[in-house]
């Protein structure tokens, strides 16, 4: 295996001189730049990349923490991350916690070890005084997820307002029996609590009942959809909601998919709207009314911010750029 020593013989230079190509010294002619490479390509040399992080190099590595890559949103997500970050000469370590408390630690730990420059996360389940506590080893952000009074930059959608707002279009359209379907506990401090507040709001502004039997709580994928239209249809005519409001379109879609399959009409006798605005969403048999995120401004954003936080310079973002929309089809 080729050594530092190998390619400064090779090149016909000091090692000093190797060494601080190696570090970006700022003070290297390009002749001898070329002649480094060619060594280096010759000896097919690699340099000790721990060995230059523990001098302050940088990786030119970015971490993306997400709850799971199947979920269609997340990898919508982080495509336009990816996409961002390479314009700029970065490369992205994608992790992924599933609701794990020890797999979010392990990935901030890559921030600690030096083995990223700056780390995203997109989902958050450790306390906050605890992620705090890395950003001395280096810069983090928030993408969609937030921490109250936290110290940390977010960049995110208003989904409460965007909530609101779906909820109101529901009931302006004469429903009033609306199901609400998360993929957290529906409580105040678990996921998806601005979705849950904007929900909670509108129904009380409108005076409208919200129903325990029709919150429905960890609804993930496709076939929680599923498995929720059949729960739905199991139960009397009468005690079934006439629209249901799911956190994500793969919910959603599962659900129109349960519905129509046992005989339920969509969206003449229950009305399905769903969140995000996936290619899915255009795809099911009943094209879904949704709300559609900016994804990929949300991740050009994202990365663009953190790699600015990296270089130590200010970021500005117009956030007119992350306002959602309604996205009127036939389900609702």
């Amino acid at each position: 295996m080729a050594t530092i020593k190998d390619v400064a013989l090779k090149a016909g230079l000091s090692v000093t001189t190797v060494s601080r190509f190696l570090n970006q010294h700022p003070y290297i002619s390009e002749d001898k730049k070329e002649k480094i490479l060619a060594a280096m390509k010759a000896l097919d040399y690699e340099p000790s990349t721990v060995a230059q992080q523990m001098r302050g190099v940088k990786t030119h590595r970015i971490g993306v923490l997400i709850s799971r890559i199947t979920n269609p949103f997340f990898a919508s997500l982080v495509d336009a991350m990816e996409v961002t970050a390479r314009k700029n000469g970065y490369s992205v370590l994608i992790v992924q916690n599933h609701d794990s408390v020890g797999e979010e630690k392990n990935c901030l730990d890559l921030l600690k070890k030096k083995i990223i420059d700056g780390l995203i996360l997109c989902a958050v389940e450790n306390d906050k005084n605890i992620i705090e506590t890395y950003q001395k080893y280096g810069p983090i952000l928030l993408c969609n997820t937030s921490i109250k009074e936290t110290t940390l930059p977010v960049v995110r959608v208003d989904d409460q307002d965007a909530t609101w707002r779906a909820i109101n279009y529901l009931i302006g359209k004469g429903y009033s029996k609306i199901a609400y379907s998360t993929g957290g506990n529906f409580d105040e401090h678990g996921h998806g609590k601005r979705r849950n507040r904007g929900f909670t709001e509108a129904m009380k502004s409108c005076g409208l009942v919200i129903k325990e039997d029709w919150l429905f709580r960890h609804r993930h994928t496709w076939a929680d959809g599923v498995a929720l239209g059949e729960h739905i249809y199991a139960l009397p005519a009468t005690e079934r909601p006439d629209a249901v409001f799911a956190g994500s379109d793969e919910v959603a879609c599962g659900l129109i998919s349960g519905l129509t399959s046992r005989g339920i009409a969509v969206p003449q006798e229950i009305a399905v709207m769903g969140f995000d605005n996936l290619p899915l969403a255009e795809m099911v048999t009943i094209p879904l009314t949704t709300v559609a995120q900016p994804i990929e401004q949300l991740g050009r954003i994202s990365v663009e911010y953190l790699l600015a936080q990296i270089g130590g310079q200010h970021y500005h973002y117009d956030e007119a750029l992350l306002r959602s929309d309604l996205i009127i089809r036939q389900s609702a």
